[in-house]
């Protein structure tokens, strides 16, 4: 029997996945490493960090389900944006910054105010302090001696990639979100490299997702105690992998919606359009002929963590939400707008906060936490919004995903406020599924991503809307749109206090 192996190189953590050729789950394991936030607005990692946890997650899997002996092949999925600076020794000049550091503001503003509309029109998006480019920026305005030095660049898992093969590569997903790559082109943008005076030499070479980049070198194999040369494919950014491992790509009319710390709203695109003009992401997918577009809630989980940290601190998750069923739809008068981090798509303001409106003596805490569900859906659905009005056909169907399909009551206030049945998977395990995945293809298991999704993914039952209360939701979602018009304002003005 042989294995695959699906590494999720997250933000938090570094997870594996193990699956045999026939796509039936073996196992998984994970390891942790700190994020340094050494000034307010500062979120790194070091990349030494990343290689210590997939050995011990190699290890961990070694001994409890002895995968030396049958691995024959691993991708990747990785945090977006985030960047890696390398000097000729191919050593890291620097700890990595993150795709949530917000300190380059500056360089954002600077993007935009001299190449906005050249920059959407090859890129699909708009600057954004997450993206890649404004970090290079930032590095190259403050630390002059570190840019001076730098040999490569490259986001997290290219990295790790790099350590396993010697190999320097980036698949077009994870290039699309660095804002270098022209996305009809299909290549680096000389135009924005030229603009913003970028070595196109410290780039690495693009590839399609399910490409094969090498096998893991010798010394590695020996180290690992691999029994045979393991393959190594590029891998994808976690929100393709995501796209992936939920079946959403050749599922007609549906859309994914993944829940976690942020939330994300999906669509596959086939081609690439401007109907959104910056509003949404626009990205590519697994290989350079395919894309989808992206709304991103900063605060969706984290929301409901702020609250459960702050005022319940002694309950667990499933005691926080037990019983919101016996709220009414909207909470009984009361909106919540998950903005705490300020709101990316579609409002991309970082001083908006959020929001509880229509707060009275007769609310409890029950009625704030089910408020802070639905206003998380509500935030999604402003999104939603936007893709479902761009479109000829009807979507029929939401995958949700991550800790927001983990609450049946929840996946109700998904349906009826989206009013769309909402299927979730049998076994999902992220992007670390979407990663195997694409190793499974690129191994030839299947012959193509359809034949494979239904090989790797099984849904469970629909949750169907409630129409009594997809009626009360409609009325509520205008309300709920009024909100961030009338307090925008209040909150710029209150940051400057």
């Amino acid at each position: 029997m042989n294995y695959i192996l699906g590494i999720d190189l997250g933000t938090s953590s570094l997870k594996g996945v193990v699956f045999d050729d026939k796509a039936n789950f073996i196992g998984s394991s994970s390891a942790s490493y700190d994020v340094y936030n050494p000034k307010k607005g500062y979120s790194e990692q070091d990349p030494n960090d990343w290689i210590k946890a997939f050995e011990k997650v190699v290890d961990n899997l070694n001994n409890s389900l002895n995968i030396k002996d049958n691995l024959v092949a691993l991708s990747f999925s990785g945090q977006m944006h985030s960047l890696v600076l390398l000097d000729k020794n191919s050593i890291p000049l620097r700890k990595a910054i993150l795709w949530n550091d917000v300190r380059n503001s500056k360089q954002c503003d600077y993007i935009m105010n001299e190449f906005s509309q050249d920059l959407l029109c090859m890129t699909n998006n708009i600057a954004l302090e997450g993206f890649t480019l404004p970090k290079i920026l930032w590095v190259k305005e403050n630390e002059p001696k570190i840019y001076e030095n730098v040999n490569k660049i490259l986001l997290p898992k290219d990295y790790l990639r790099y350590y396993l093969t010697g190999k320097f590569n980036m698949d077009y997903s994870d290039a699309s979100g660095t804002l270098l790559l022209d996305l009809k082109k299909h290549k680096w943008s000389d135009e924005i490299l030229d603009k913003f005076e970028i070595n196109k030499e410290c780039l690495p070479d693009l590839v399609n997702s399910t490409d094969l980049i090498g096998s893991i070198r010798e010394d590695l194999k020996k180290k690992y105690g691999f029994k045979n040369d393991v393959k190594v494919f590029a891998g994808a950014a976690d929100n393709s992998a995501s796209e992936i491992g939920s079946g959403v790509i050749g599922k007609e009319n549906s859309m994914l919606l993944s829940i976690g710390t942020s939330g994300v709203i999906l669509y596959p695109e086939k081609n690439v359009h401007n109907l959104y003009k910056g509003k949404l992401h626009f990205f590519n997918s697994i290989n350079k002929n395919l894309y989808y577009s992206m709304g991103v809630t900063l605060a969706a989980g984290q929301s409901l963590s702020w609250f459960k940290n702050n005022f319940a601190k002694d309950e667990s998750f499933g005691k926080l939400t037990e019983n919101i069923d016996k709220i009414s739809p909207g909470s009984d008068g009361l909106l919540f707008t998950p903005y705490l981090n300020g709101e990316r798509s579609p409002y991309f303001d970082s001083k908006i906060r959020a929001s509880f409106i229509g707060l009275d003596i007769s609310h409890t805490k029950l009625h704030l936490v089910r408020s802070i569900l639905e206003g998380i859906t509500f935030s999604l659905k402003d999104n939603f919004e936007i893709i479902n009005n761009s479109l000829d056909s009807k979507i029929d169907n939401i995958i949700s995903t991550g800790g927001g399909s983990k609450n049946k009551d929840w996946l109700q206030i998904q349906a009826d406020i989206f009013n769309k049945n909402i299927l979730t998977i049998d076994i999902e395990e992220g992007p670390g599924l979407g990663a195997a995945m694409i190793a499974a293809l690129g191994m030839g298991y299947y012959k193509n991503l359809v034949e494979c999704s239904k090989a790797f993914i099984k849904y469970n039952n629909l949750i169907k809307p409630n129409l009594e209360n997809v009626k009360i939701y409609e009325k509520l979602f205008k309300e709920y749109r009024k909100i961030y018009t009338n307090t925008k304002d209040i909150c710029k003005n209150l940051s400057i206090i």
